[in-house]
């Protein structure tokens, strides 16, 4: 939506300034005497000159006009980038934490179940009570082979088949 009279001279949407003075290329209504005098040419340009500068002020003025429109675009653009920005911050803020809960939760799941396998391990004294049932079984076995001289059927000591 570019507005070409808006342009800027020597840019290709440029379009001069319409006056009420005709263009210079078009033949002049009055004819033309055989001895201009020099003093009606700078009179005569110095109207257009002024006509032309106000319509140059206006053109630039309107350009300003844009200018700060689109700064102000930019800065609106901005700001709601600023905000946009702001809240991808707080979701990913809030993602996270969700993860860590989730990854708590999952935590605590492994260690309630890590803590019922141990419940039905054996405890301390059931332990000590089959090492001492063992120790106690070990020795009447034990006497119980020397007695009725079931040596034989033990097998033989590492230092007596080295001595032998």
């Amino acid at each position: 939506m570019a507005d070409t009279s808006q342009g800027i001279p020597g840019r290709p949407g440029f379009v001069p300034p319409t006056s009420a003075a005709p263009p210079p290329s078009a033949p002049s209504p009055a004819p033309i005497t055989a001895a201009p005098s020099s003093a009606p040419a700078p009179a005569a340009a110095s109207p257009v000159t002024s006509l032309s500068a106000n319509q140059l002020f206006d053109q630039l003025a309107r350009i300003e006009d844009k200018t700060s429109r689109i700064e102000d675009k930019y800065a609106r653009s901005e700001s709601l980038l600023s905000r946009v920005e702001d809240k991808v911050e707080a979701a990913t803020g809030r993602m996270n934490e969700s993860a860590r809960q989730a990854d708590l939760a999952a935590l605590r799941n492994e260690v309630r179940g890590l803590a019922d396998r141990t419940r039905r391990l054996p405890g301390t004294g059931a332990l000590v009570l089959t090492a001492v049932i063992t120790a106690v079984l070990t020795v009447v076995l034990m006497v119980a082979v020397q007695r009725l001289n079931l040596d034989g059927l033990l097998p033989p000591k590492a230092n007596a088949a080295a001595i032998r």
